[in-house]
């Protein structure tokens, strides 16, 4: 099951994200999170320190790899078939709470166009064959791009994550017709940091009115929102957070075969 996590900037998504990958994972399943987003933070949520996401080499800034998996001689063209389990061996770090986490790196000044490593992940979510008791959990760049790229046209389901603002939803509903486009087989909502029933049917009327249902919500948690404050990833709390607890019960929205 290859699952892609997306959303308007803020709404979320890297924290559901990582609370269904560390589900996967303690539900027995052999799991690769992949941090898709420019703007990386999926490790420290899957609780590696700050030293430790440093210390990780982002796929886009292996250029050596990129040019031998994706050159095709011709500027501006990439090549799209090629092996990728070496790929996942030789990038893939282990967390604490359970997967292996894969980064594609962020951008950086004057670094140029991230074709050819967007190029790679599209490859890479295409060839990446799974066995049973297997699953790939991807957080997306924030907002629509990355769906013009069709970095995430290879996966079984998207989750979209929206919170109780007019923008976020709009995004959301954007994103649902983009990724229709790209013919991904289960599109689903997630309403993230709901304070009470406005917030609930707030998300829930917005989507509908969309063709969007929302299959499930997460309240919102000062205890997560505190944890983001002090720098230290919710999903490690003693107690568990609620929200935590409704972010992994959200595997239940994803299609039976997961």
């Amino acid at each position: 099951m290859k699952v892609a996590v997306s959303g308007k900037g803020g709404a979320g998504k890297t924290f559901i994200a990582a609370c269904l990958a560390s589900a996967l994972s303690s539900r027995g399943f052999k799991v690769l999170a992949i941090d898709a987003d420019p703007s990386p933070n999926l490790a420290f949520m899957l609780g590696l320190s700050p030293s430790e996401a440093a210390a990780l080499k982002p796929i886009s800034e292996d250029r050596e790899l990129i040019q031998r998996k994706t050159s095709t001689g011709y500027p501006g063209v990439y090549r799209l078939s090629f092996t990728v389990d070496d790929v996942v061996e030789g990038y893939a770090t282990p967390t604490p709470l359970g997967p292996s986490l894969l980064v594609m790196g962020t951008v950086k000044a004057e670094s140029g166009c991230t074709c050819p490593a967007n190029a790679l992940l599209r490859a890479l979510m295409h060839h990446l064959v799974l066995d049973r008791g297997e699953a790939v959990v991807m957080d997306m760049e924030a907002g629509v791009e990355h769906l013009g790229r069709g970095t995430a046209k290879h996966v079984d389901c998207m989750l979209i994550v929206a919170e109780p603002s007019h923008r976020s939803l709009s995004t959301a509903l954007k994103i649902h017709e983009l990724a229709r486009a790209l013919g991904i087989p289960s599109i689903k909502a997630v309403g993230n940091k709901v304070a009470g029933p406005d917030d609930r049917e707030l998300i829930a009327g917005f989507l509908r009115r969309g063709g969007l249902e929302a299959a499930g919500f997460v309240p919102f948690d000062e205890a997560v929102a505190e944890a983001d404050r002090r720098g230290v990833s919710p999903l490690l709390l003693k107690p568990k957070p609620k929200g935590v607890e409704a972010a992994e019960a959200l595997l239940s929205a994803l299609p039976a075969e997961a």
